[in-house]
């Protein structure tokens, strides 16, 4: 019995200067491989001991045409959409999407991982949640051979394709639009510091303020952690207190905006005129709030289509080096929330 640590295929690639991807197809006798170059990669393989996995040699007999699919959480409108697109192009190329979802804790997402490794997907797609960081979970599916598209939330320390929408300028045109409106002293109830669209999202505010000619109040920036209706209603609560209280109200998401839209509206606060207000991600309870939201179009269903085709296409082509990232762009939607009546 021993204690040394499984070789990878990243292991060979390596020790061996190639990529990964050529010493997957080199491993399966790639007629797009030279014959020396199959010796090579064989060879270092039989001396090393390597031992592919099983699940790995059976995808080289026949694919089993299945995808997994994981998010922080199935009961969200922008993921519900994501998952909808996500499904639509699957299943028009022929395969199946297993879906399931991380509640934003990162043991759960790793053991969702480990599960859809170990059984029967070609591939994988996931938005991280926001514990995770480095993703060694996520680099078992590459040292397998099995392809990893990333969407929406992402870490750059796994080296694969990334799909995302323009947090910057999203959250940048938002911001704008408010200053465009009149309002002078805007707040923003921003996310995690520690996830990347989160913190996107917040440079965008930034640089609208800064390019506006606006002072930056840090006591008119508020920090979730769960990204919840309450702590859109408790943050607007402290902020509304403030000696110089905001006249604006730029929230992460349209959950936070809601929770925030109802203490204004309990405590008496006239939106838009009073207090302007603007969410980001064009949920559907954006539309029915009274007023009606204004807000960020993430397309959701768009970046599920785009993530799910480019996934396949790693599948077809056998490709474990991309590491290119898919832009989508946002749109401002603008609603009774922040049309301020001059």
């Amino acid at each position: 019995m021993t204690d040394k640590k499984k070789l990878t295929l990243k292991d060979i690639a390596k020790a061996l200067n190639l990529s990964v991807s050529t010493v997957s197809r080199a491993l399966k006798a790639h007629p797009d491989i030279a014959n020396e170059t199959i010796e090579l990669v064989k060879k270092y393989a039989e001396d090393n001991h390597y031992v592919p996995n099983l699940m790995a040699v059976n995808f080289r007999k026949s694919r089993t045409y299945n995808l997994g699919l994981i998010v922080p959480e199935i009961v969200h409108h922008f993921f519900s959409t994501v998952i909808s697109g996500a499904i639509c192009e699957a299943n028009g190329q022929g395969y199946n999407i297993l879906v399931t979802q991380s509640n934003d804790i990162l043991n759960v997402e790793e053991k969702a991982s480990q599960i859809m490794l170990n059984g029967s997907v070609d591939g994988l797609l996931i938005s991280i949640s926001n514990e995770t960081t480095t993703g060694e979970h996520l680099q078992a599916f590459l040292d397998e051979g099995k392809p990893v598209v990333q969407f929406d939330k992402i870490t750059d320390y796994i080296s694969c394709p990334k799909v995302i929408v323009d947090d910057f300028e999203g959250a940048y045109q938002a911001t704008k639009h408010l200053i465009d409106q009149g309002y002078t002293r805007i707040a923003h109830i921003r996310g995690r510091t520690d996830v990347k669209n989160a913190c996107d999202r917040y440079e965008g505010y930034l640089k609208a303020l800064k390019d506006a000619g606006m002072p930056i109040r840090e006591d008119l920036v508020k920090c979730c952690t769960m990204i919840t209706e309450d702590e859109g209603y408790n943050f607007t609560s402290e902020l509304m207190q403030n000696d110089n209280p905001p006249d604006a109200i730029f929230c992460i998401t349209d959950l936070v905006a809601f929770g925030s839209l109802k203490y204004l509206k309990e405590n008496g606060y006239v939106v838009p005129n009073q207090i302007g207000l603007m969410g980001f991600s064009n949920w559907m309870i954006s539309q029915t709030t009274t007023p009606t939201m204004s807000t960020v179009n993430q397309y959701g269903y768009e970046m599920g289509r785009a993530a799910t085709k480019l996934l396949l296409q790693l599948i077809k082509d056998q490709d474990l080096d991309r590491a290119d990232t898919t832009i989508l762009k946002t749109e401002l939607i603008i609603r009774e929330s922040s049309m301020k009546q001059k």
